[in-house]
């Protein structure tokens, strides 16, 4: 296991097309290749120092979800986890090996399709004040992290800074049209039931998540990562205690650390110190092990 992370990339001779919080995204022509770093981010800030092999744990994690979904959800994938690299990405093996992922050139959604199950985060805060999430009225008298009677669809709008900013469905659908729109709707609140019922069964809760899909060839495919730590909210279900916030495998042990400082939540961000970085990348790593059932 190395012990450094990686934190940027560049490939000589492939042109860099985008660079994200976590994902470097290259042009290979007629498709595109994603690298996951080990950058990780908190109140919409890049920390200084990363955690390392979490780029692997987030593209390892979206092959486990494609393998068991793409019988009946398309999704932009090229080349499976154990394909070779084709042969002018050789000579990077050594950076790409586990983090890497070929996908074809969808054009994404305006939007993002988030799933919520349980009753968390800003869904709480907007329920406490107004008895609702993402203006969907919700029964009276749940309490925090208590799971919902049914999921619930909230899209909100992509941000390339800050925050995806909630809308309601119709405004969805007039940015992707009608069709689009219901047929991400529905393909995601399934998504979500098939991943938490699984998840289950290995004592993990995914509370909510958000998807991303793009339209390839005329058809509505599934891209970017998928159910990963990052992109959800991961709950240890031998510790779920309705009525409070919820421990997690993601950004918790850095969340917390930042908490403590007097830091203004601006950048430049504080450097994390060792053990922040050693106990969250462990819970990166515990989550996928749980979910896959195997060691990375």
């Amino acid at each position: 296991m190395s012990d450094a992370p990686l934190l940027s990339l560049d490939l000589p001779g492939i042109r860099k097309v985008k660079s994200g919080k976590v994902r470097e995204v290259f042009d290979l022509g007629d498709r595109l290749l994603f690298v996951a770093t080990d950058r990780i981010s908190a109140f919409d800030c890049i920390m200084p120092n990363g955690i390392p092999r979490k780029g692997e744990v987030l593209t390892q994690i979206s092959h486990f979800w494609f393998d068991r979904t793409e019988s009946w959800l398309p999704n932009h994938r090229l080349a499976r986890a154990g394909d070779p690299l084709p042969s002018e990405l050789m000579p990077f093996e050594a950076s790409l090996a586990g983090r890497s992922m070929i996908v074809c050139k969808a054009t994404p959604l305006p939007i993002e399709c988030v799933v919520r199950g349980y009753l968390a985060g800003s869904g709480w805060k907007e329920y406490r004040t107004q008895g609702t999430v993402c203006g969907i009225p919700l029964l009276v008298g749940l309490r925090e992290s208590d799971e919902l009677p049914e999921p619930i669809f909230t899209p909100a709008t992509k941000a390339e800074t800050g925050h995806d900013e909630n809308i309601p469905f119709e405004q969805a659908a007039e940015l992707t049209g009608s069709a689009l729109a219901e047929q991400a709707r529905d393909l995601s609140l399934r998504l979500y039931r098939f991943a938490r019922d699984y998840a289950r069964t290995r004592g993990i809760l995914i509370a909510d998540t958000k998807f991303e899909f793009g339209v390839y060839e005329g058809k509505l495919v599934l891209i970017d990562e998928v159910l990963t730590p990052d992109s959800s909210r991961f709950w240890p279900a031998d510790q779920y205690s309705p009525g409070r916030s919820q421990p997690s495998y993601d950004k918790q042990f850095v969340r917390d650390y930042l908490e403590t400082l007097s830091w203004s939540k601006t950048p430049p961000a504080p450097a994390l110190p060792a053990d922040v970085v050693a106990r969250t990348q462990a819970k990166y790593l515990e989550a996928f092990e749980l979910l896959t059932g195997r060691r990375l």
